[in-house]
């Protein structure tokens, strides 16, 4: 082949390659990218290594003045404080108290009036034995929800209590229904289980806003309850559930109905009773009020109304980061600018399971 050939034959191979890559050349659109894809090499080409991130410098703690504390839980501590000729004092200021906790003093985190909503749980002793003096209380204790339920922060339930406990009344802010409710009590009948009655007016009460209150209406004595349910074991609920006791007994009308005398045809089951009621309004920072007659009946709820509007409730926020749930704290409270006060406070709590 000449020279002059083979120079034709390159030219043409130069030409015709040419054509097909233009061909082929065309580029592909990008593919839209999925959430799960991620954009780089093909699957063909030699992965490159990920760049490893350059940790960051640990942030420097600030001063101790600037960290902020997560307290733990709340315990709300609800005080009366009375002065030498009984009244209620209701001007005193966190400073003029001292509140202890184990002995040891802390800090008052508040200190509030009885603006703080109420939330009420009435226990009507139901039972055959309370029979005699029903009219009474019912009467009584309509005239206290009259007086001491602001319907526009308040809030109040009824249980009945005899051999069952029964939930006569959910929360309501509306008087009316709470005097109906009463009023339409079934016939007392059946023994007592008033301690059962109070365990579970204290669980109803978990989680309520505001101060939690328990009004006891009963003779005190407990016939019935569940052999588990002891006195240390009521006073426990009440006192995991912040909830602070009044007892209106109904025993001592009765007897004074009965005899004459103030006090009379007491027996040992009265006395027991009387006894367990202290016990429980003393550690919640209640009292305990024996009526025997109307007019103290009336007295007793009066001054239960009285007390309610002018305590103070103290928050206290306990740092527990080191103690066992369930552990039991001793409170309180007195007041070195005013040593002549009588204060009444409850006695302990446990700490809170986290």
């Amino acid at each position: 082949m000449s020279l002059r050939s083979i120079f034709l034959c390159f030219v043409f191979f130069v030409c015709f390659t040419g054509n097909s890559f233009a061909q082929s050349g065309r580029t592909k659109p990008t593919p839209t990218p999925t959430p799960n894809s991620i954009s780089g090499p093909s699957a063909n080409s030699t992965p490159r290594p990920t760049p490893v991130p350059t940790p960051l410098p640990a942030a420097t703690p600030k001063p101790d003045d600037d960290v902020i504390r997560v307290r733990s839980v709340l315990v709300p501590i609800p005080m009366i404080a009375i002065d030498p000729r009984g009244r209620a004092v209701t001007t005193l200021k966190a400073s003029d108290l001292e509140l202890r906790i184990d002995g040891k003093v802390e800090e008052i985190d508040g200190l509030e009036r009885s603006e703080t909503p109420l939330r009420l749980v009435m226990l009507f002793d139901n039972s055959s034995s309370v029979s005699f003096v029903r009219e009474f209380e019912i009467a009584a204790a309509v005239r206290f929800f009259r007086r001491v339920i602001r319907p526009d922060r308040d809030m109040a339930a009824l249980f009945s209590v005899s051999d069952t406990i029964s939930l006569e009344q959910p929360f309501t802010r509306d008087v009316g229904e709470i005097v109906r409710t009463i009023e339409s009590f079934p016939k007392p009948q059946g023994a007592t289980a008033l301690f059962d009655g109070i365990v579970r007016a204290a669980t109803y009460l978990r989680g309520a806003d505001g101060r939690r209150v328990i009004v006891i209406v009963s003779d005190g004595e407990d016939t019935y309850s569940d052999t588990r349910t002891t006195l240390e074991s009521v006073v426990r609920a009440l006192q995991e559930n912040d909830c602070q006791v009044y007892v209106v007994k109904t025993k001592e009308f009765e007897n004074f109905k009965r005899t004459g005398v103030r006090g009379g045809n007491a027996n040992m089951r009265s006395l027991i009773a009387e006894r367990r009621m202290a016990e429980i309004t003393s550690q919640t920072g209640g009292a305990v009020y024996s009526p025997i007659d109307e007019r103290e009946m009336d007295d007793a709820f009066e001054r239960i109304s009285a007390e309610l509007s002018q305590q103070y409730i103290i928050s206290y926020y306990p740092d527990e980061e080191t103690a066992a749930a369930g552990t039991y704290r001793r409170i309180e409270v007195a007041s070195p600018t005013r040593k002549d006060l009588t204060i009444r406070t409850r006695k302990g709590y446990y700490v809170a399971r986290k």
